[in-house]
C-alpha cells in the first residue's frame, strides 16, 4: 500500500495560509480523483479544495476552525490495492501533534520552534508570526513499499532546500529582513525599509507591527530613544477547540476576527494612511431618474433582469469616466507614477456574512444595460453565498458602495486600496425640493465620492462627481453623453 499527501494549497495569489472551515470527509471513507474534501478560508474567499487521487482516507491532519499555513499537509490517504482493508486502522480524529519523522540524510532539518496552533483572537499564529513559511523539502513526508505514514504531520518547517547539491546553511537569510509577503508589501505600501525595523517576532520575524511601529516612529519624532521589548518566549502549543467561538464574559463578548474581515480591517488601515482622501458631495434630485427605473422595469425587452437605481447609478458612473478619463488610475508607488487605466473593473461593495467585499465587474465600461445588469445580479448573489473568488476581488479600479439600503443619507467611504475613488450611494427619500420655482416633493439623494489626491485633484474630481449627479438628474443624458 502507499500513503500519499494532500498539502494546503495556494488558492489565491501569494497567500500564505487558510483556515479549514469544515470536512467533508473522514478517517475511512473513500474519496476519488477530484472529490471535495474540504472547505476552507482565505483572507480572500471561502474555497472547496478537491482531492486530486483515489483512496481511503488514512487521516486528517488538522481540525476545523485551524489555520494552516500554504505547504502543509492536511489529509493523508492511503491509496493501492490493500486500501480498504487499512482504513479500519485510522485513527478517528487527530488531537495532538507527534514528533516529526527523522529527515533523510541528504537534508539538513532547521532548528525547531514551537508547533503552530490555532488563535482565538486574529487570523493566522498568535500575535506575532512564530515562523517563516516553510520552504519546500527535497522529497514527502509519506512512506511507501508497505510502511504507512504516521496519522499526524506536526505544523513544524520542513528541512532547509538545497542548492546545486550542498544543503543552503540556516543563517543564510539572515541578511535579509524576515516577513511574510503580506507584511512585505505592507512596508512597501507605508514607504518602510524593513532592514530598518526591529523585528519583535520569534526567530526574529518582523511582523506588522512592527511595521506600523516604524511607520509612527518616523511620523512622530521620538524624545527619548525607543524601548524595544524582547521577543515573548515560545510557549508551548495549547489544546484549543475545532471552533473557536467567541469568548463571553458577563460584561464582555470578543469575537475572532480572521479571513475576510480581518484583511478588510488591514486594507483598510493600509488604505487610510497611505492614499491622502478628499471627499466632496452633492444633492440633487433624482426623480427622473426613479421614474425611468419603473418605466424599465415595465419594458417587455428587459424582462427578467433585476433593475433598480444602483444600475442606473453604475452607468451614470461610467458615463462620467468617458468624460473624465484620468480618474480612472492608480498609483505605482515605486515608480512614482500615475498610471491610467483604459478599461473600467468596477467595483461593488457587498455584506456577506464573513464580512465586506468587494468583488468587481470586469470591463463593465463595454457592457450594455442589460450586460451590466446580469452582471450586477451575477455578482451580489455570489458574493453573498460565500462563493466570491480572489480572482473577482482583484484589479478593481473604482468601486460603488450603497449605504441607502441602510437608511443612512450619506458617509466618507475609504478607498479600496488601489483604486483612484469610491462613491457612497445615500438613501433616495422624498423631500421637500424646489422644482420649476415652486417647492414641491421630489426623490431626492446625496452622493459622496471620495479620491485620492495624488491621482485627483479638486477641479477633476467636482467635475467628475458634477457629471454623475446630472445624468441621474436628467437622465436622458444616458444617451447624449454615452
Amino acid at each position: 500500500m502507499t500513503i500519499r499527501e494532500f498539502k494546503m494549497p495556494d488558492v489565491g495569489e501569494g497567500l500564505t495560509e487558510a483556515e479549514i472551515l469544515k470536512w467533508f470527509v473522514q478517517p475511512g471513507d473513500t474519496v476519488t480523483d477530484g472529490q471535495v474534501v474540504c472547505e476552507v478560508e482565505t483572507a480572500k474567499a471561502a474555497v472547496e479544495l478537491p482531492i486530486p487521487f483515489d483512496g481511503v482516507v488514512h487521516a486528517l491532519l488538522f481540525e476545523e476552525g485551524t489555520t494552516v499555513d500554504v505547504g502543509q499537509v492536511i489529509i493523508s490517504v492511503q491509496t493501492g490495492p490493500s486500501g480498504e482493508a487499512a482504513a479500519a486502522e485510522v485513527p478517528a480524529t487527530v488531537t495532538a501533534p507527534a514528533p516529526a519523522p527523522a529527515p533523510a540524510p541528504a537534508q539538513v532539518e532547521e532548528p525547531a520552534v514551537a508547533a503552530r496552533q490555532p488563535v482565538l483572537v486574529g487570523y493566522g499564529v498568535s500575535q506575532a508570526s512564530t515562523k517563516r513559511r516553510p520552504r519546500k523539502a527535497a522529497g514527502d513526508v509519506a512512506t511507501q513499499n508497505g510502511t504507512a505514514a504516521p496519522a499526524v504531520v506536526p505544523a513544524q518547517p520542513v528541512a532547509a532546500a538545497t542548492q546545486n547539491g550542498t544543503a543552503a546553511p540556516a543563517a543564510a537569510g539572515a541578511a535579509r529582513a524576515l516577513a511574510k509577503p503580506p507584511v512585505r508589501k505592507l512596508a512597501k505600501d507605508l514607504g518602510i525599509d524593513l532592514a530598518t525595523v526591529v523585528p519583535t517576532g520569534d526567530g526574529g520575524v518582523v511582523t506588522r507591527e512592527d511595521v506600523h511601529a516604524a511607520a509612527a516612529a518616523a511620523i512622530v519624532p521620538q524624545v527619548a530613544a525607543p524601548v524595544v521589548a524582547a521577543p515573548a518566549p515560545v510557549q508551548a502549543p495549547a489544546e484549543v477547540p475545532a471552533q473557536a467561538a467567541p469568548a463571553a464574559t458577563g460584561r464582555e463578548t470578543r469575537i475572532p476576527v480572521k479571513g475576510v474581515r480581518k484583511v478588510t480591517a488591514q486594507a483598510m488601515v493600509g488604505s487610510a494612511f497611505t492614499a491622502p482622501h478628499v471627499t466632496e458631495f452633492i444633492t440633487f434630485d433624482v426623480t427622473r431618474t426613479m421614474k425611468l427605473v419603473q418605466e424599465l422595469k415595465e419594458d417587455p425587452d428587459l424582462a427578467g433582469l433585476r433593475i433598480n437605481p444602483l444600475l442606473l447609478i453604475a452607468k451614470a458612473v461610467l458615463v462620467a469616466i468617458r468624460r473624465n478619463p484620468d480618474v480612472n488610475a492608480s498609483w505605482d508607488e515605486a515608480a512614482q507614477e500615475i498610471v491610467l487605466k483604459h478599461y473600467v473593473n468596477l467595483g461593488i461593495a457587498a455584506a456577506t456574512p464573513r464580512g465586506l467585499i468587494v468583488p468587481n465587474i470586469k470591463d463593465a465600461h463595454a457592457k450594455t444595460l442589460r450586460e451590466l445588469s446580469e452582471s450586477l445580479s451575477g455578482l451580489v448573489a455570489t458574493a453573498r453565498d460565500g462563493k466570491t473568488s480572489p480572482a473577482d476581488m482583484q484589479n478593481g479600479t473604482l468601486t460603488l458602495t450603497n449605504v441607502g439600503v441602510f437608511g443612512v443619507d450619506t458617509g466618507t467611504p475609504i478607498l479600496n486600496p488601489g483604486e483612484s475613488a469610491i462613491l457612497a450611494v445615500g438613501a433616495i427619500k422624498l423631500q421637500p425640493w424646489v422644482h420649476k420655482g415652486k417647492v414641491k416633493p421630489r426623490q431626492v439623494t446625496t452622493l459622496a465620492l471620495s479620491f485620492d489626491h495624488r491621482l485627483i485633484d479638486g477641479e477633476l474630481g467636482s467635475r467628475f462627481l458634477a457629471d454623475i449627479a446630472a445624468v441621474l438628474e436628467h437622465p436622458r443624458r444616458l444617451v447624449t453623453w454615452a
